[in-house]
C-alpha cells in the first residue's frame, strides 16, 4: 500500500512542465532556453544565496528563500546565448540588433544578469514560463514564478544562463506561496 503517494509523481510532473516551456513558441523559431530541476542540496544552496542577496538588495529574497526551502521541487528556466534574431525591432532601446550586439554587457549588476538582452528573447522566456506554470496549474501543482530565485541561481553560477526565473513546486493541502509575509 502506498500512503500519500502524490509526491512520488512530482519529478515526472516537473519534467512535463519543462516540456511545456521547451515547446513554447520562440521568436524566429530560435530556442535559447535552458532548463533545470534542482536536487535538495542545490535547493539549499539557492536559498542561502537568496538570503545573501537580500543583505545587498533589501528586497523580498529572504521571504522567497523560505519558500524555496519549503518547496517540494524547484525548476529553473533561463536564457543562454541571447543574440538577437536580426529583426531590428528597436524594443531593446537600440536602433538595430547590431547596436544591441555591440553594446557592452553589464558586469556589475547585483544580481549579475548580463543585459542588455534582446526584447524578443525576453518575450520568449516569458512565454515559456507562462506555458510552464499553465501546465503546473493543469496538474494542480502549487507554484510561483520567482525572479529572486532565478537571480540567485545566476549569481552563484549554478546554472548556465544570462538570466532566469525559478518555478518552485509544492504538493500540500494549502499553497505555501499564498499567505506570504512582506
Amino acid at each position: 500500500m502506498m500512503v500519500d503517494a502524490e509526491k512520488d509523481a512530482l519529478l515526472q510532473m516537473a519534467k512535463e512542465i519543462l516540456v511545456a516551456a521547451r515547446t513554447a513558441p520562440k521568436g524566429k523559431g530560435i530556442d535559447n532556453l535552458v532548463t533545470y530541476i534542482l536536487n535538495d542540496s542545490e535547493k539549499e544552496m539557492l536559498a542561502n544565496e537568496m538570503e545573501k542577496l537580500s543583505e545587498k538588495l533589501g528586497m523580498f529574497f529572504v521571504r522567497d528563500a523560505g519558500n524555496i526551502r519549503n518547496s517540494d521541487l524547484v525548476t529553473i528556466i533561463g536564457l543562454k546565448d541571447t543574440k538577437p534574431p536580426g529583426l531590428n525591432c528597436g524594443a531593446c532601446g537600440f536602433g538595430t540588433c547590431a547596436g544591441l550586439t555591440s553594446a557592452p554587457k553589464n558586469k556589475e549588476s547585483v544580481p549579475p544578469f548580463s543585459g542588455p538582452i534582446c526584447a524578443i528573447k525576453s518575450v520568449d522566456l516569458g512565454i515559456a514560463i507562462g506555458s510552464a506554470v499553465s501546465k503546473a496549474k493543469d496538474m494542480c501543482l502549487d507554484n510561483r514564478i520567482m525572479y529572486s530565485a532565478g537571480a540567485a541561481a545566476c549569481s552563484v553560477k549554478m546554472i548556465d544562463a544570462e538570466y532566469a526565473f525559478a518555478v518552485p513546486l509544492s504538493v500540500s493541502g494549502k499553497s505555501i506561496y499564498f499567505d506570504r509575509k512582506q
